[in-house]
């Protein structure tokens, strides 16, 4: 990992410990390097303007004053193609449209050095992407997940039966390279998988959903786990 990476990474560790903090030996570890390289680039930090706090002595440690924002920080052009690739294979991926969105953003306030470097190296990487269901679908179907309403939905099954069945979202899941909605059918009182690609019509509705958990879904597909851990 380059300097420039393991600074920002860094300070993201740092902001999510809150108020807790971590050692300066616990980062160490987690960075693989030595404890003079992880106070120097602490040092490095807080001279950019990360707003750093420290404690001394037995239980002391580093950490990010709450309520601060971080100092912007600049991609390599390689991770700005990691990124414009990672969305460009996964249109189908639920908030795939505000994920381009989100990644052009990030490609406009680049310097024009950087950019220029990124926008050369992504024509040299080619992504198939899977076909997307219908736009107004997905856009349903990501509505109904934030804001916890009950969406109804016209689903052909692989049986080819057809059904409108209210459901309550639970999560979305990628699972053999297909996207499926994960919700309590109140047509079957039961948890139901749905493949996006499936469903024909969508629309949310103005009731809420009664609180069924993920812990409800049962156990993951192999290898599969949350956006939020999916960085180890």
């Amino acid at each position: 990992m380059k300097r420039a990476e393991r600074l920002h990474a860094l300070a993201e560790t740092l902001r999510r410990s809150g108020s807790r903090g971590l050692s300066a030996e616990r980062l160490a570890r987690e960075f693989e390097v030595s404890v003079r390289t992880v106070k120097r680039d602490l040092d490095a930090l807080e001279r950019s303007g990360a707003p750093i706090w420290s404690r001394p002595g037995p239980g002391g440690g580093y950490g990010l004053v709450a309520g601060s924002s971080l100092p912007p920080v600049s991609l390599s052009p390689s991770q700005a193609v990691a990124l414009m690739a990672a969305v460009a294979a996964a249109p189908d991926a639920p908030y795939a449209d505000l994920a381009s969105a989100a990644v052009r953003k990030i490609v406009d306030v680049l310097d024009p050095r950087t950019r220029e470097r990124a926008v050369d190296l992504a024509g040299r990487v080619w992504v198939d992407g899977a076909p997307a269901a219908s736009r107004a679908v997905r856009s349903a179907l990501e509505e109904a997940m934030l804001e916890q309403r009950v969406v109804r939905i016209r689903y052909t099954a692989e049986s080819g039966a057809t059904t409108t069945r209210d459901v309550e979202p639970v999560l979305f899941a990628s699972n053999g390279g297909r996207w499926y909605l994960i919700g309590w059918c109140r047509l079957r009182d039961a948890m139901r998988w749905f493949a996006v690609d499936r469903v024909e019509r969508a629309h949310v509705t103005a009731a809420g959903c009664e609180g069924h958990s993920v812990a409800e879904v049962g156990q993951p597909p192999e290898h599969a786990r949350p956006v939020d851990g999916a960085r180890a």
